[in-house]
């Protein structure tokens, strides 16, 4: 979950590893906009998932 413009956002999460990379799909479900990044399998779970959170709430503002 994420807070955008005051009202929670549902967000899914999907992790990929790729050899010494882990691919992480992050998804806004209310419009199923999808950005992805890529990290080292030594970064934590969280960390991974903030750095995708933050692209899709850039790629959000763009799209509004």
């Amino acid at each position: 979950m994420s807070e955008n413009d005051g009202g929670a956002r549902e967000v899914f999460f999907e992790f990929t590893a790729l050899g010494g990379a882990v691919k992480v799909v992050a998804i806004d479900a209310a419009t199923g906009i999808e950005v992805s990044v890529m990290g080292p399998v030594r970064a934590s779970e969280a960390d991974l998932k903030r750095l995708a959170l933050q692209k899709l709430k850039a790629r959000l503002t763009r799209n509004v």
